[in-house]
């Protein structure tokens, strides 16, 4: 097994997602380990960098990245962030997602983040009436877009005005690395990490959502017959709060382990502003059920990592896991119900098989 805590999909742009014994037991992940979401060549930013803060405002600013924490008081969040396409290898059994990083469990982290509030630098600029939503806009330059532009997106003005999302310049007690967004990205806890965009260069005040390509077109989930080649700007469901979602970190799929007891470990998260309630775990098909011991405190903006005690016997054993979070709702059984040809939002049931040894 590597010692890289990082398993990488692709090169350029560069993504990679955190290899799951990396995330066992770890309530933080460390920042070697987090995983990547690129669209673009990572770009250079240096603390002078210029965030343009514009649109339907009072006052037309610009900061330089460096000068943030100066004018404004620090906070910190710690939150879960978690790609769209996390788990997208459990769709790939139902039908092939030609095109997509086939994302498995590890699209997913939880860091501190430190910061100032975004809703303090919208104050200090005043926002204008009519104002809906903030869009952002980095400064990678993708060419998934016709013709390539800048990653950007965007995400309701009353969520942008909350004490949770930020401009973060660090992550977990460091600067903010490269691979993360430096010197400045956004924070949006609870929702999709595309729209927590990184290497910030603008803040804009709109009366509608961003039609920058990756809110518009990209990170919209397509009914299942839809060939995402003809999909334009609005088809499709766009994208927000995480989706109530759970994994089995321990053991590994395909791995062996001795029969008798042994101990079942994984994370869960609720996404939007919901907290986990329930962890279920089945070795029967879902015939019976035992609960989870949930760890750490319930937080709406990070993950609960969880274990079960279970007894297999010698064979082949498929370990399922559901969650609940505190409105009730629980994850759907099966993949392919919600199959769609982007591959994104898989929240079903957790499924690892793995090979049981005689004691």
């Amino acid at each position: 097994m590597s010692d890289d805590p990082l398993l990488v999909h692709e090169d350029d742009p560069y993504n990679a997602e955190t290899r799951t014994s990396a995330l066992v037991g770890r309530e933080i992940t460390p920042n070697e380990a987090f995983y990547v979401r690129n669209h673009g060549p990572m770009p250079r930013l240096s603390s002078e960098a210029r965030i343009r803060v514009d649109g339907l405002v009072e006052r037309v600013t610009e900061f330089a990245a460096g000068e943030l924490a100066d004018r404004f008081e620090s906070h910190e969040v710690t939150a879960t962030l978690q790609c769209a396409g996390n788990r997208r290898t459990g769709f790939l059994d139902v039908r092939d997602i030609p095109g997509e990083t086939p994302w498995g469990p590890g699209a997913t982290g939880t860091a501190r983040w430190r910061g100032v509030r975004l809703r303090d630098v919208l104050a200090a600029v005043g926002v204008r009436e009519g104002a809906t939503h903030v869009g952002f806009t980095g400064a990678d330059l993708s060419d998934a877009a016709d013709p390539p532009s800048e990653f950007g997106a965007s995400i309701p003005l009353a969520k942008a005005m909350s004490d949770e999302v930020l401009l973060a310049v660090e992550m977990n007690g460091e600067a903010l690395p490269l691979e993360h967004g430096a010197p400045v990205r956004v924070v949006v806890p609870g929702w999709i990490g595309a729209r927590s965009v990184k290497w910030l260069t603008r803040v804009e005040v709109r009366d509608a959502p961003s039609d920058n390509f990756f809110q518009a077109v990209s990170y919209r989930l397509l009914p299942a017959e839809t060939d995402p080649a003809d999909a334009g700007p609005g088809d499709g469901i766009s994208l927000g709060p995480v989706a109530l979602n759970c994994d089995i970190l321990d053991p590994a799929t395909g791995t062996e382990v001795h029969a008798g007891g042994v101990t079942v470990r994984g994370y869960a998260y609720a996404g939007g502003e919901r907290i986990v309630t329930r962890v279920d775990v089945s070795i029967d098909g879902g015939e019976s059920w035992c609960q989870a011991e949930l760890l750490g405190e319930a937080d709406p903006w990070t993950w609960r990592l969880w274990t079960c005690d279970v007894t297999l016997e010698p064979g082949t054993t498929t370990i399922l896991a559901r969650a609940w979070d505190d409105t009730a709702a629980a994850q759907p059984e099966h993949a392919a119900s919600l199959w769609n040809p982007k591959g994104y939002a898989n929240n079903s049931w957790a499924r690892v098989p793995v090979r049981v040894r005689p004691a």
